[in-house]
């Protein structure tokens, strides 16, 4: 069935409540990082959902957080501007009956901008009584004049066939806006990275992975279909260098390796990754280097 329609649509939330987990869900494959820590997503990524005569197109934010520094600053402002040109907004909550403050705030922002919302529960598979998801509910129907509520659980997918037909509703008539087999306008490179980035917060502790970001220095796919990776990981301070590399290097191979694995994943093919680490002090609040990392406007 050729595609005949298209619905953008933002998928926002407080850090940590599971975006990027339903975005690849939703996908299918793995365009945005995963950890247990917040703050995981730093750019607009958009992931592409094929479903019969309807695209699409899922804007996966930044959580929203106070922020601390300039990437924080730039994080909130990628959130705001999200909140914009598009035919739906998704709020994505845990299952707790209270509404906190980032949800305000973004409730705040979509009704300012007057677009229909649909709320997500997510995590059901946490819930162990109905009346606990029934009160949550009671809350957020209080909040807001949402046009739907739909309990999921992103990570076992379940309730993700009910939010498609349900966002299947705010699809406009429309060509196609990017073509079969394209999950995400993320280039080859940046994901690669992301998923570098994405080992870093799986494997070390507390703030020292926000203090990282990775560049790819060279992606060069050779006539033998192995494609040669250089990534360089730059921390904010040299004692962050020597815990990244660990004790003669276990921890940066491990890094490395389970990062490897994921890209042969995502790019179908046998990868050579080379990994490096080098400091760059306070590079989270100039902006030449925000930029130079790929985090911009």
């Amino acid at each position: 069935m050729s595609i005949t329609k298209t619905a953008m649509v933002t998928v926002c939330g407080r850090p940590n409540v599971g975006k990027s987990t339903l975005l690849n869900a939703l996908v299918g494959e793995k365009i945005a990082i995963v950890s247990n820590k917040p703050q995981t997503t730093r750019n607009r990524i958009y992931g592409v959902v094929n479903r019969d005569d309807i695209q699409f197109v899922f804007l996966d934010t930044p959580g929203f957080h106070k922020a601390k520094n300039r990437l924080g600053d730039y994080m909130v402002k990628v959130t705001r501007e999200s909140i914009a040109d598009v035919d739906a907004v998704v709020l994505i909550v845990e299952p707790v009956p209270h509404v906190g403050i980032p949800e305000q705030e973004l409730l705040r922002q979509i009704k300012e901008s007057g677009l229909p919302a649909v709320l997500c529960i997510n995590k059901i598979d946490t819930i162990e009584k109905k009346d606990d998801l029934l009160a949550v509910i009671a809350a957020y129907t209080e909040a807001h004049d949402f046009d739907a509520i739909i309990p999921i659980s992103a990570l076992k997918q379940d309730g993700l066939k009910e939010l498609l037909i349900e966002l299947a509703k705010y699809a406009e008539e429309g060509p196609q806006l990017f073509p079969d087999g394209m999950v995400t306008d993320q280039p080859d490179r940046q994901v690669v990275g992301e998923i570098v980035r994405e080992k870093m917060l799986r494997n070390l502790d507390k703030e020292i992975p926000h203090g990282t970001a990775v560049e790819i220095t060279r992606f060069v796919e050779r006539d033998d279909e192995v494609i040669e990776v250089e990534a360089t990981i730059y921390c904010e301070k040299k004692s962050h260098k020597g815990i990244i590399i660990g004790h003669e290097g276990a921890m940066l191979k491990k890094i490395s390796t389970e990062a490897r694995h994921d890209i042969e994943r995502f790019m179908g093919a046998k990868v050579y990754l080379q990994t490096w680490v080098k400091v760059k002090e306070n590079w989270r609040d100039n902006m030449n280097y925000i930029r130079s990392f790929g985090y911009d406007e």
